[in-house]
């Protein structure tokens, strides 16, 4: 009975407000902390993992595609070796920073298009794996469940924690419906939970028909830029413990 909540984190940019990190990061117990190449700049970074740090909040990498502009969303199309080195160069980045406020980074996670795309891609997951082994092999990878980037992660030898989102809706596949289908954003904080529990009590996703597709979760990603994200993400976790389960860091998950 032992779960992980982790958020998008960090991705603000110079005069550019983006979320309420501070006010998540009293709910949440892993920060996925942008590395500058979809959002985030040197100061914020900082500024993100000294506040993780005060709030007992387990730091990982949220490495991305070279796209400020469209904020990571937009698929690119890399050489395998491109692709490695510059998920290298920015956990290497938060590394340092961490290192900086006597933290350490424990997982790497992806961003936007570039984590949808590994999520269907095999030989560009393995891309990701081989980076994040080559830096180190004992970090985590947080990789969605039943995805390419999950096998990927298996097959380098890392530790994988298996995440699943509390406001996305699934298709039978297991894949994200995709978010201009009706329904595939959840909004409503009693919808996200029942969402949810359905989940974690069925032992696997459910799709939007009621399929269930059995899958080990080890966390929840809880989105911090939708309108009412704080909220959102305080009642979640309250309905988890009521339930008996045990809010933790991804390290604690995973017992390392």
């Amino acid at each position: 009975m032992k779960i992980n909540l982790n958020a998008d984190l960090g991705e603000s940019f110079g005069a550019w407000k983006m979320g309420e990190d501070e006010a998540l990061l009293q709910v949440v117990r892993s920060a996925n902390v942008a590395c500058g190449f979809h959002a985030g700049d040197p100061l914020v970074m900082r500024h993100t993992v000294r506040t993780a740090q005060a709030a007992g909040v387990s730091l990982g990498a949220h490495p991305a595609y070279p796209d400020l502009q469209g904020f990571g969303r937009r698929p690119m199309k890399l050489a395998p070796a491109d692709l490695e080195a510059m998920v290298i160069y920015q956990v290497g980045a938060l590394m340092g920073m961490a290192a900086a406020e006597g933290g350490r980074v424990t997982h790497v996670k992806p961003h936007g298009a570039l984590n949808n795309q590994a999520c269907e891609d095999a030989v560009l997951a393995d891309a990701v794996a081989r980076a994040v082994r080559a830096v180190d092999r004992e970090l985590i990878l947080l990789a969605p469940v039943l995805s390419e980037l999950h096998r990927a992660g298996e097959r380098a030898g890392l530790p994988v924690a298996g995440e699943i989102f509390a406001d996305r809706a699934y298709t039978d596949q297991g894949m994200l419906a995709p978010r201009g289908q009706p329904g595939a954003v959840l909004h409503d904080h009693d919808e996200v939970v029942a969402h949810v529990l359905r989940m974690l009590d069925a032992g696997g996703l459910v799709s939007q028909s009621g399929k269930v597709l059995p899958a080990r979760m080890e966390s929840i990603c809880v989105h911090g830029d939708n309108l009412g994200a704080v909220e959102s993400a305080r009642h979640l976790r309250e309905a988890l413990e009521a339930r008996g389960w045990s809010v933790l860091t991804l390290p604690e998950v995973l017992q390392r």
